[in-house]
């Protein structure tokens, strides 16, 4: 189960431990499911206490960021560890504009 935060229509979600392709397959449809019932303005992926992310990570923030476009939101990334920092970098997802 996620910890995850809703407040003034900006659904925040707690990131922790590795992001690889076993934990993303587990966080898409979680995620998913909170923001089809919540329909949040944002959807703020909070990076904070997270160790590890390999590709998978990527598909992980593309699908939401294609998800909260659909539903006429916004993604935001928070908290990036300097590795993680560099994965997301190399994958040019700073381009998108969600990184804060």
């Amino acid at each position: 189960m996620l910890n995850t935060s809703y407040q003034d229509n900006v659904l925040t979600v707690f990131l922790s431990g590795e992001i690889d392709q076993h934990t993303s397959k587990n966080l898409r449809p979680e995620i998913d499911s909170q923001t089809e019932a919540l329909r949040p303005h944002t959807l703020c992926l909070d990076f904070f206490y997270v160790k590890f992310m390999d590709s998978s990570g990527i598909g992980l923030i593309m699908g939401r960021f294609r998800q909260m476009s659909l539903l006429g939101g916004s993604l935001k990334i928070t908290n990036l560890p300097m590795n993680i920092k560099r994965v997301v970098q190399l994958a040019g997802i700073q381009t998108l504009g969600v990184i804060k």
